[in-house]
């Protein structure tokens, strides 16, 4: 086994001297890793079923081997030292083992470094209320969850109560008390651990996934009962996440819902990660305040007009996903291919690049810009 632990050891620190984001472990070919969005693969030996089943076996902890063989794959985070914190997928294919560890940084960067839109500062200020981070997977979300935690964490004295699937940032208790919750390890459920936080006096409580019927009901009960509820959705753009989020519910509720929503909710923030030039990545967002107007088109199911409400909403801090990346192109942090790909108009947004490449712009094209050094 020593020889094997070695070999992860060696690998990991590549990770880490690269700034590399993923590393994919899997039967033959050589561990690949996922550099500024590119799969390389590492010049080493074709790992077989043997090597594989090993590296697993060094860093997998004993309860999540037993899992692997029940259910085919498990999920869980561990310290490489005190340089990296990794999460770790683990499952089967054509019955052997494949892996894949994602670095977790260990420091936690600002607003400004993640470009996150100014107003995210104001709105988890607020009292209480349900506050939306979307985006497909590996697009950031976590990340800009821990920078607002962290920030919450340096600047209010709040009790902070997280779930999550596995723990990936650790905070340490500052001006706020910060406690984690693994799902799994100190609870059985997302459910089960948000019923539980609203006897612990939180004031914001972190939930890892909406990923069901139970943790959605739940959330948004915790938001309009007085406490700040931060939640995740694998949804694109602001006006999908709402509908996405009514029609979880059989359609008797669904009335129901929309005005709890409609009362609950804070803001949406969408995001999705794109390869900056030279090298890195960058984030591209997208912002909903949830304005009086905004909580009414909710409320009367009248979703389909969000998108023109975000739009018309800059003075609130709002910018449309398609907005965010058209900026990226026109100040050159973003090859044209890659901002229409992240797109939810492909189409209009090329012809908006054609038109401002002709020196014709739209009222609206502003010089705003984000950044996302990885």
């Amino acid at each position: 086994m020593a020889p094997r632990q070695l070999q992860i050891d060696k690998l990991l620190e590549t990770v880490v001297r690269e700034s590399i984001s993923d590393l994919h472990i899997t039967v033959g070919q050589p561990p690949v890793v996922r550099q500024g969005g590119h799969m390389v693969r590492l010049e080493t030996k074709s790992l077989d079923k043997e090597d594989t089943s090993a590296l697993m076996k060094s860093i997998t902890p004993e309860r999540n081997q037993q899992e692997l063989q029940e259910r085919g794959g498990t999920d869980f985070g561990f310290a490489f030292g005190d340089k990296a914190r990794f999460r770790v997928s683990v499952f089967k294919q054509r019955g052997m083992i494949g892996m894949v560890l994602r670095r977790i940084p260990n420091e936690f960067l600002t607003f400004e470094q993640l470009g996150l839109p100014p107003v995210v500062r104001e709105l988890i200020q607020r009292p209480r209320g349900l506050f939306l981070v979307t985006g497909p997977t590996g697009s950031g979300k976590t990340t800009s969850l821990a920078s607002m935690i962290n920030w919450m964490n340096n600047n209010l004295d709040h009790h902070i109560i997280t779930m999550e699937d596995p723990i990936e940032y650790y905070h340490d208790h500052n001006k706020s008390t910060i406690n984690q919750r693994e799902i799994g390890v100190d609870c059985a459920s997302f459910p089960d651990a948000l019923r539980g936080a609203l006897r612990q006096d939180p004031d914001v409580i972190l939930v890892g996934e909406m990923r069901d019927l139970e943790t959605i009901e739940a959330a948004i009960t915790a938001a309009e009962t007085g406490h700040v509820v931060f939640g995740t959705l694998h949804t694109t753009g602001a006006q999908g996440t709402v509908d996405r989020v009514i029609d979880v519910f059989p359609t008797n509720q669904q009335e129901q819902i929309r005005t709890q929503l409609a009362n609950g909710i804070i803001g949406i923030l969408s995001q999705a990660l794109l390869p900056r030039k030279p090298k890195g990545l960058v984030a591209a967002y997208e912002m909903l305040v949830v304005t009086s107007a905004i909580s009414n088109l909710i409320r009367e199911g009248k979703t389909f007009r969000i998108n023109s409400s975000i739009q018309t909403g800059r003075k609130f801090g709002m910018i449309l996903l398609d907005d965010s990346l058209f900026n990226l192109w026109k100040n050159g942090l973003c090859e044209e291919k890659d901002v229409i790909m992240k797109s939810n108009n492909p189409g209009e947004l090329r012809s908006r690049i054609e038109r401002a490449k002709k020196g014709v712009f739209d009222d609206d094209d502003d010089d705003d810009d984000d950044e996302f050094d990885d």
